[in-house]
C-alpha cells in the first residue's frame, strides 16, 4: 500500500495524472491502476475525474492527511535503520527564502562537516512554498521568517534577527552616512523583491510606517538581479545585513544601516511537527540549536 499512497500524494501535489506519473517514475496507466487499487482497498472514491484530474473528494482529502503521515513515518523508519547500520547518511532537502541564502552556509557548513555522508539540496523558495512543500513532503525543512505571518503547526528554531541596510553604489550621495532613517528613502529609485516574497511584505510595512511611497519601476524575485541593477545604477535596494555584508565588499557597492531595531524579524529553521524526525533532520535541528546558542 505504501507505494500507492506515495503515488496518491504525488497526484494531489501535481494535480495532473501525467505529471504525477512522471514524478513517480511510472507510466500514467500504472498510476491510474494503483489509484483504483487504493480506492478499492479503502472502499472510497479518492479523486473526481472525467477525462482529466478534477480534484480530491472529501474522503480523498482526509486520506491525503493520513497518507502524508504514513509515508513520512515510513521514510523516517527507513532512514533510522540505515543510520543504525551505516551511520548518519541520506539526503536532506532544505527550502530557503532568498533573503536567507547569504547566511545559510553558516548553518549548513558545520552541519555537513559533522556529517560528511549527508547529501544536502538547498532550494530557493518563498515562505508560502516552504510551508506547503514541508506539508506535502517535497521539502524536509526550511529557513524562513518565524514571527511575521502564521506558520501553522511546525517546529521552529530561531537563528538570527533580520535587520536592514540600504545597498547603493559608492558614488551615491548617501554613501557617506553612518546610518539612515527609513524616511530618508523618499524619492529614491528603489528596487525590491516581488510582493509574493515575505521580505517584500515586511519592507512594504516598514516603508508605509515611514511615509515612503512604494511605486517601483523594477522588482524581481531574485536578490542577485536586484544587486546587479544596484551595481549598474541608478537603483538602490533595501537588503538585510547578511546580504549587505556579502555584496558591499565589492569595490563599487556600499551599504548603510537603516535605523530602527523594532523592524527586525526573526529568521529560523522550520521543520514538520512530527516525532521522531528522520536522523538527518534531527541532526540539522541540533546544529540549528548550536547556531542559536552561538
Amino acid at each position: 500500500m505504501l507505494d500507492r499512497l506515495e503515488m496518491f500524494i504525488a497526484l494531489a501535489e501535481a494535480r495532473h495524472f501525467g505529471r504525477a506519473a512522471e514524478a513517480c517514475g511510472v507510466t500514467q496507466p500504472s498510476l491510474s491502476a494503483a489509484l483504483k487499487q487504493l480506492e478499492g482497498e479503502l472502499g472510497v472514491k479518492l479523486v473526481f475525474r472525467g477525462s482529466r484530474y478534477e480534484g480530491l473528494t472529501p474522503e480523498g482529502a482526509r486520506v491525503l492527511d493520513w497518507a502524508r503521515r504514513i509515508v513520512g513515518d515510513a521514510r523516517t523508519l527507513r532512514e533510522e535503520m540505515r543510520a543504525a547500520r551505516h551511520g548518519l547518511s541520506g539526503k536532506l532537502r532544505l527550502g530557503v527564502v532568498p533573503t536567507a541564502l547569504p547566511m545559510v552556509a553558516q548553518l549548513t557548513g558545520p552541519y555537513l562537516a559533522r556529517h560528511p555522508n549527508v547529501r544536502l539540496e538547498i532550494l530557493a523558495r518563498s515562505s508560502v512554498q516552504i510551508l506547503q512543500q514541508i506539508d506535502n513532503l517535497t521539502l524536509d525543512a526550511g529557513i524562513s521568517y518565524l514571527d511575521n505571518e502564521p506558520l501553522g503547526r511546525v517546529e521552529t528554531v530561531p537563528l538570527y534577527p533580520e535587520r536592514y541596510a540600504l545597498l547603493m553604489r559608492r558614488d551615491h550621495a548617501l554613501s557617506g552616512r553612518a546610518t539612515l532613517d527609513w524616511a530618508d528613502l523618499v524619492g529614491l529609485p528603489l528596487c525590491l523583491l516581488t510582493p509574493d516574497m515575505q521580505n517584500r511584505r515586511i519592507l512594504n510595512h516598514a516603508l508605509a510606517q515611514a511615509g515612503v511611497p512604494v511605486d517601483l519601476q523594477l522588482q524581481s524575485n531574485s536578490t542577485l538581479a536586484l544587486v546587479a541593477h544596484v551595481q549598474a545604477g541608478p537603483w538602490v535596494s533595501v537588503v538585510n545585513t547578511q546580504t549587505a555584508a556579502l555584496f558591499a565588499a565589492t569595490p563599487d557597492l556600499c551599504a548603510v544601516p537603516l535605523a530602527g531595531a523594532g523592524q527586525a524579524k526573526q529568521v529560523g529553521l522550520i521543520a514538520p511537527w512530527r516525532e521522531p524526525h528522520t536522523p538527518v533532520l534531527a541532526a540539522l535541528l541540533a546544529e540549528a540549536r548550536r547556531f542559536e546558542g552561538g
